[in-house]
């Protein structure tokens, strides 16, 4: 091992196109979509569409300083250059927590979805198997884990393909429905488009929003990205339409064949359409795309965790061991207490009942939205340090400036009060606060940030 304090650009344009694509994609999508589709009808895919563009806004907000300055920590080193040592630490630490409680879920789903194969193994087992894999995984070269993710991404890409094709077949032609059209009909015939009106929309963003957690890890690519100002801003440029192609296409075929009343009801509606078009293994198929999607996830929280621990060590807000690396470019002590504290949570999921999980994901949901919008605040004060000269000479401008930051943050304070409305979610307004006060109680306490090592 050396102790050089610098990572490798090791990620090449592919494995950032599908990293990008496949964190966009995630467990909700496959098994999930059913229950924002109770609340919201067929316009579950107005509120898909309205927290697609969020999230686009919010990503080239990102890119604009990614392509400038591509470095390791992305956002907490832009909330520590543009706004203050301490945003930048809060904004550091409080995104290693949501990917070690978003980790934690993964890793235990794992465990479920290999027990419908082997319902006589422990779920404990197949968690820490999990928790083992991705590590190593991680802790090779980082081209070892673009590759990973590479075909982890590919095979749910694949899969919702296949779905949107065999269903798109069953609208026009009839397959798989006896040679009769189903046409589009369910979208409007079972209480109208939207079911549950206006509200009903508004009261799935909280879900939809969960779903497109993780997008924002494009940004932490920059530092090992070979090719940074080309890779980056292609990567982000899709996002917008790879998610009207997967989300609101897929869901635009299911929409269209069952009632959306019906969904739900009989299992996973992925699982429902295979089965329709004459494929009998559908749910052990889907069954192993989702542990995909789970792997995929958990292994893009262990590289997420790792940089953010690395880039805050470099700002002197962690222990200085997090920013030595190996030869070959990776962050093995920032990993390994990552993986440290994983292990602490598939021990608590085996000794603590199931609802640990609304905490858990609840408190992850509060620290992307937090990220998300301080990505928009810093990019707005990181606009205006810039001389007219210099916002002429950048190579990714965020478009419609300011205006479209502004609208953003306005969605996201939006779902926070959807958040504060329903009691699930609600939890997620009371850890959330209670971490950030406690991180700030240890900045002043420890004096952190005060000797960055670069």
């Amino acid at each position: 091992m050396q102790t050089n304090e610098s990572l490798h650009r090791g990620l090449q344009e592919r494995h950032i196109r599908l990293m990008a694509l496949g964190s966009a994609i995630g467990v909700g999508l496959f098994l999930g979509s059913a229950n924002a589709i109770r609340l919201a009808g067929p316009a579950i895919l107005l509120s898909y569409v309205l927290g697609g563009l969020a999230i686009f806004i919010i990503m080239r907000a990102l890119g604009e300083m990614a392509v400038q300055n591509p470095v390791a920590g992305s956002f907490s080193r832009y909330a520590q250059d543009y706004l203050g040592p301490l945003p930048g630490y809060l904004t550091g630490w409080n995104y290693w927590f949501m990917w070690i409680m978003t980790c934690i879920a993964e890793i235990t789903a794992v465990g479920v979805y290999m027990g419908v194969w082997f319902p006589d193994v422990p779920q404990w087992i197949w968690a820490l198997a999990a928790l083992v894999t991705m590590g190593a995984v991680n802790l090779a070269a980082v081209k070892a884990y673009g590759e990973f993710e590479f075909w982890f991404a590919m095979i749910k890409v694949v899969t919702i393909v296949l779905m949107i094709i065999g269903g798109g077949a069953m609208i026009v032609f009839g397959l798989g429905n006896h040679g009769t059209p189903t046409g589009i009909s369910n979208l409007w015939a079972h209480g109208g488009f939207m079911p549950n009106g206006v509200k009903g929309m508004l009261m799935a963003l909280q879900m939809v929003m969960f779903a497109y957690l993780g997008v924002e890890m494009i940004g932490l690519t920059a530092g090992e990205a070979d090719n940074p100002k080309k890779s980056i801003p292609d990567a982000i440029n899709s996002v917008f339409w790879r998610i009207l192609i997967f989300y609101v296409g897929a869901l635009f075929v299911i929409l269209s064949i069952y009632p959306w009343n019906e969904l739900g009801t009989h299992g996973s509606p992925f699982v429902m359409t295979f089965e329709r078009l004459g494929i009998k293994s559908a749910a052990g198929i889907i069954n192993f795309v989702v542990l995909t999607a789970a792997l995929s996830s958990c292994n893009g929280g262990i590289y997420s965790t790792g940089r953010m621990l690395f880039n805050l060590a470099q700002q002197g807000q962690a222990p200085r061991a997090f920013a030595v690396t190996s030869r070959s470019g990776i962050p093995y002590w920032a990993i390994l207490v990552s993986l440290a504290a994983l292990l602490l949570g598939v021990l608590l999921n085996y000794l603590v009942p199931a609802q640990v999980f609304v905490w858990v994901t609840s408190a992850a949901t509060f620290g992307a939205i937090w990220t998300w919008a301080i990505v928009l605040i810093t990019q707005m004060k990181y606009r205006r340090s810039l001389s007219a000269a210099q916002c002429e000479q950048l190579v990714f401008r965020m478009p419609f400036f300011p205006y479209a930051s502004y609208l953003a943050l306005a969605f996201l304070v939006l779902v926070i009060g959807l958040m504060a409305y329903f009691p699930d979610t609600r939890v997620a307004l009371i850890v959330g606060p209670l971490w950030l006060v406690s991180l700030t109680v240890l900045y002043y306490v420890f004096g952190l940030g005060r000797k960055a090592i670069v």
